[in-house]
């Protein structure tokens, strides 16, 4: 391992969905083969897809991924704020890991300058400063929110505060981009300016030598370097944390294929719950609201939800609960993983008013459980034998909430290593399990697509995606300034 300590890195953007999270990732990969022992950092993330630690704590799925390619169990500290909305203009505050209260989007950005969290955050920094090198930081948003700036614990303060070499990332694909980088950098104030050692050119559609005249003027008006123009990922495959993302997923049936159908709850959580299932070649996997299209699918899921029984009273506005219960007794397949479990059951009783004000709420009735809402939040990773395999299988729970069986001869659907167990197993066509990445173990998907006579594949989700954070990192190698960045990290 490489003793020599550099710097911390931090990468920034021009604005939200400019690819932050992916080229973080891919700096993660290579420090870590080039021999340091890196670790992610941001210092406060908003998202609904979120990832349980070790020991028992939460944080942002894109922190866990970038831990992931840094091959380290994810820390906390990784990621010390995390922001959960949960509907009605509010979100969940997650610190250090549990969850700290709710406040609306205009109570928490109106406040003062937020130096208590910032200083929480900042020590989360440093606990990994001391036993990592270098701390790969990620930015939120744009950098040049003038009207949030003050209050902001994650870019230029934190990159200010942490000493670290800052990087502008900038997409390309929107257009704009001299605009946008431009102005970015005009706004900050002349501390912040010193701190920004290169420009990234993300996203770009064919030859990145193209743009050798546009890398030339960006360097002229903006006196930053230019330190590489990284072309669109082809082939690449690294989760997604963005919910944005799910603007471009799939959203109907095809001929020829197993069609599988993820309810599009307006609080969906963990979609990359279904990645894996995903790249079945014979499966078809879309994401839906639509009457026409759930009648089209084979099976459908009901996904993870940050607020069940807003969800839950949403479906049956649409009539999408009828059209569930239709594909139930249709012969479909129909399965709920962790929130959508939970509205499969018989209830959900929330006498805390942990989602709000609605005490309780009839479920599908699918499921013979109950559900009563609890403080206290779930937050761990578990080991589990799927209805009865030999192969050990690997999950997450995220949630509130304890579910009981109403009925003592259905079976669970997971056996815990500890011989608790989890879910219930109504027959092959109805079950649900509280488990996140549940379909991440290909012993469940054969198990799921084995009634449509699709091919029994030996598909390792965890070897796929090392493997792609080594791509990842070889298109970083390729197309980036690694030599400059690495003198000026060097302390």
């Amino acid at each position: 391992m490489n003793q020599n300590k550099l710097k911390p890195i931090m990468f920034v953007g021009t604005c939200s969905d400019a690819g932050k999270s992916m080229v973080n990732a891919g700096f993660c990969r290579v420090f870590q083969q080039d021999g340091y022992h890196p670790a992610p950092y941001k210092a406060q993330n908003m998202s609904l897809n979120s990832y349980a630690t070790p020991d028992g704590l939460e944080l942002g799925r894109a922190q866990a991924v970038q831990a992931e390619a840094c091959k380290l169990e994810p820390e906390v500290d990784m990621n010390p704020v995390l922001l959960k909305p949960t509907g009605e203009l509010k979100s969940q505050i997650v610190l250090l890991g549990k969850p700290v209260g709710d406040q609306s989007a205009y109570e928490y950005f109106q406040e003062n300058d937020r130096v208590e969290l910032f200083d929480a955050a900042y020590d989360s920094f440093q606990k990994l400063d001391k036993k990592y090198s270098p701390i790969v930081m990620e930015g939120a948003g744009s950098i040049s929110e003038l009207n949030l700036k003050k209050r902001d614990i994650t870019n230029m303060r934190m990159a200010l505060r942490a000493g670290a070499d800052v990087y502008l990332i900038s997409d390309i694909d929107r257009g704009g981009i001299f605009g946008s980088v431009y102005g970015t950098i005009a706004l900050l104030t002349p501390e912040e300016k010193a701190a920004v050692k290169g420009i990234i050119v993300n996203k770009f559609r064919g030859d990145a030598r193209l743009f050798q005249e546009g890398k030339t003027i960006l360097e002229e008006i903006t006196g930053v370097k230019v330190v590489g123009v990284l072309p669109y990922f082809q082939d690449l495959y690294i989760e997604e944390e963005d919910s944005v993302s799910l603007i471009n997923k799939r959203t109907h049936a095809v001929s020829g294929k197993v069609n599988v159908a993820i309810v599009k709850l307006a609080q969906l959580s963990n979609f990359t719950d279904f990645n894996a299932l995903s790249m079945h070649p014979e499966v078809n996997l879309y994401y839906t609201l639509d009457k026409f299209e759930l009648r089209n699918a084979d099976i459908i899921i009901i996904p993870g939800s940050k607020n069940t029984i807003s969800d839950l009273n949403t479906l049956r506005e649409l009539g999408i609960d009828k059209e569930i219960h239709g594909a139930y007794k249709a012969g479909k397949t129909v399965i709920g993983i962790c929130g959508g479990y939970q509205m499969m059951g018989e209830s959900i009783q929330d006498p805390h008013g942990v989602e709000g004000e609605q005490k309780q709420i009839e479920g599908l009735g699918l499921l013979p459980v109950e559900t009563i809402m609890e403080k206290n939040k779930v937050t761990e990773q578990g080991a589990f034998y799927f209805r009865g395999s030999q192969e050990l299988c690997e999950g997450y729970e995220i949630h509130m909430g304890k579910t009981i069986s109403t009925n003592a001869e259905y079976e669970a659907v997971n056996v815990l290593s500890d011989g608790s167990s989890d879910g219930c197993w109504k027959n092959e066509n109805c079950w649900g399990s509280y488990f996140h990445g549940i379909l991440d173990n290909q012993v469940v998907i054969n198990e799921i697509l084995k009634k449509f006579n699709a091919s029994i594949t030996d598909f390792n989700y965890k070897r796929f995606k090392e493997e792609n954070y080594d791509k990842l990192a070889e298109h970083i190698r390729e197309y980036m300034d690694m030599e400059y960045i690495y003198a000026s990290l060097k302390r």
